[in-house]
């Protein structure tokens, strides 16, 4: 009887999977077949062997890059339940030299890893939504020139909707997908049971003969086949919010089986009929069903769009919290689901990138080039990181480690370099977006650590000050002075310029720092660590992981059982505000010192990224030279 309850979450979190997981890689049928064999780049020509070679490649690819890397190796290199390459990157980068040249190797490929990420951002949902509404076209040809407006009044909608949150629709994410994987596999199975023979396309045999029979035509259709496995890095990304057992089921159980019976039914309709290539998807339904199928598609790639979405939300607030991105605004869509955050900046950013992409390309044959090389990236990213989790924290011997990552490594590479001689067709795209984003956050770290030590070297340490304190001849007035600093051990450069203007110091000081751990979550009972020093002057340390959300205002309550017992009322938090002025030979080039200083003047406050009451902070500002 006690099963019974758990049985039920499971059910529930594999259909919530199924709604946000699998929306990128469950969309994937609409264009993956198409773009083989009917796209603008070195398609294939539909013979039987062909189709029986493309399907055997497509079954394969599911299966060992999806089902073997990723659902059965790469979900286990979880950081406290937390996937995706920001939480793998800071796996790989424990138990290293932090000076090490390997060590800023693995941080500069999970920061480029992460920045491929913004890219795939950005194509997902301009490819999913164009080759849904596309299908209009196979319904009647009076529809296309309509087809961009109506992609791009979708788009639209959809990030307008963003400020409200995915909590109001959410739960019609995953009764969606489960009828359009239900939609994909009855479609395929129809298709099946009129030419049977495409099963035999099984046998790996097949798709070996057709890449050994065509050497460099297999080698270039690698680059689309590569589209069916579009999205298995939602797998690994969206474990901690349902855990891996219900993606897991949800793949195995669901999604690989409908997926399949999809692929292998567009691929006996080619057989049948070589014309269904202008979009084999759509034309697998009956007449009667196109409309309904159009529709069905198009709410199913703004499910998938969302994922990712949600996914650029979720690795920018992971990225500020670990010192690679500025504070910017984040406002909580739910009062009950701590993850539902949204981020203007970012919303608005993705937004224009998207239309731009969309009227710039035009097509989702001609996305497809540009596609595949963000996705073939963040792979080969993934694997290499994936090696050092191994050796490091479950004690491989490096052999064995590369070893067993090779097979997926010569798969992932072999897709990367069919995908990189598209570069000049649109492939260039995700290559010059990530590496835009890599040198932000890049930029922003360097630009902080600097910062730090230019404000280090004027500062002064702290129990020497408090001990001058001590001796006398500074007024105390009543009340608490919270100083915020990123330094728990040197005197603030607030309180020196408060005790400079105002002459007094509060009768208790209280020297507040923060510092988020490589961990997703800190638990309530380790949130601060409280020291007392003289003079009623008092150190804490706010810890947060790199998922937390910070509220200082609800971190100094948790004081109280220490001791330490704060009138909210009564308390004024001071923060210093830097004015930053660029200088050649500061550490780092010019160019890159103007970049620094502009996010820094663009950045969201502390206040509002702390969650401190405005009406309680006062800020003394300082000029700084880098």
């Amino acid at each position: 009887m006690e099963q019974k309850p758990d049985n039920k979450r499971m059910v529930t979190l594999t259909l919530a999977a199924l709604g946000i997981v699998y929306g990128d890689i469950g969309t994937s049928p609409l264009y993956s077949i198409k773009e083989v064999f009917g796209g603008a780049h070195h398609p294939v020509p539909i013979t039987p062997d062909n189709v029986l070679g493309i399907l055997s490649l497509f079954f394969w690819s599911l299966i060992i890059v999806v089902t073997l890397k990723y659902v059965a190796f790469i979900m286990r290199a979880n950081n406290k339940g937390e996937g995706g390459i920001i939480a793998l990157m800071t796996l790989a980068l424990q138990k290293g030299n932090a000076n090490s040249w390997s060590q800023k190797l693995l941080l500069t490929l999970g920061l480029f890893g992460a920045a491929l990420f913004y890219g795939d951002g950005v194509i997902t949902p301009a490819i999913s939504v164009l080759s849904a509404v596309e299908g209009l076209e196979i319904i009647t040809p009076a529809f296309q020139p309509y087809i961009l407006p109506i992609t791009l009044v979708i788009l639209v909608l959809l990030f307008v909707f963003q400020r409200h949150g995915t909590a109001t629709v959410g739960a019609l994410f995953g009764p969606v997908m489960v009828l359009w994987f239900a939609i994909l596999a009855l479609l395929g199975a129809a298709a099946i049971v009129e030419h049977p023979a495409v099963l035999a396309a099984i046998n790996p045999l097949y798709a070996l003969q057709f890449l050994s029979g065509n050497s460099l035509l297999g080698f270039f259709a690698l680059g689309a086949v590569v589209l069916c496995i579009t999205g298995a890095e939602a797998l690994y990304a969206d474990m901690g919010h349902f855990g891996a057992k219900p993606i897991q089921y949800a793949w195995l159980g669901y999604v690989l089986p409908a997926l399949l019976l999809n692929y292998f039914g567009q691929g006996a309709l080619l057989l049948d009929d070589p014309s269904a290539i202008e979009n084999p998807f759509y034309l697998l339904a009956p007449a009667w069903g196109r409309y309904p199928l159009v529709i069905l598609a198009t709410i199913a790639t703004v499910i998938a769009s969302q994922a990712v979405i949600s996914g650029a939300f979720s690795i920018t607030q992971q990225a500020m919290q670990l010192g690679f991105a500025p504070r910017l605004e984040i406002q909580h869509t739910s009062d009950r689901e701590m993850g539902q955050i949204y981020l203007p900046a970012i919303n608005w950013l993705l937004l224009v990138s998207i239309i731009l992409l969309v009227i710039g390309f035009g097509s989702s044959s001609k996305l497809a080039a540009a596609y595949g090389i963000a996705v073939t990236g963040t792979m080969l990213i993934t694997n290499i990181l994936a090696i050092a989790v191994a050796v490091r924290l479950w004690h491989w011997h490096p052999a064995r480690a590369v070893l067993g990552a090779l097979p997926f490594i010569c798969i992932d590479l072999g897709f990367f370099l069919a995908n990189s001689v598209k570069i000049p067709d649109g492939g260039w795209f995700p290559l010059v977006f990530g590496l835009l984003v890599f040198i932000l956050l890049t930029t922003w770290k360097r630009g902080r650590e600097l910062l730090g030590e230019r404000l280090a070297a004027d500062a002064m340490d702290l129990e020497p000050f408090i001990a001058s304190i001590a001796e006398g001849g500074v007024e105390r007035v009543s009340g608490t002075a919270v100083f915020m600093t990123p330094n728990p051990a040197l005197v603030p450069h607030a309180l020196l310029h408060s005790l400079k203007h105002y002459k007094a110091l509060h009768e208790q000081v209280v020297i507040l720092s923060v510092k988020v751990f490589d961990v997703p979550y800190v638990p309530d009972v380790d949130r601060v660590e409280l020291h007392r020093l003289a003079g009623n002057f008092v150190q804490v340390v706010v810890q947060y992981g790199f998922k937390d959300e910070p509220d200082i205002p609800a971190a100094l309550n948790l004081c109280a059982d220490a001791g330490l017992e704060l009138d909210m009322m009564d308390t004024s938090f001071f923060l210093g505000r830097e004015t930053l002025i660029p200088k050649l030979g500061s550490g780092m080039a010019y160019w890159r010192a103007l970049i620094f200083v502009a996010m820094f003047r663009n950045a969201g406050s502390a206040t509002a990224f702390f969650r401190i009451p405005s009406n309680r902070v006062v800020e003394l500002g300082s000029q700084v030279v880098l």
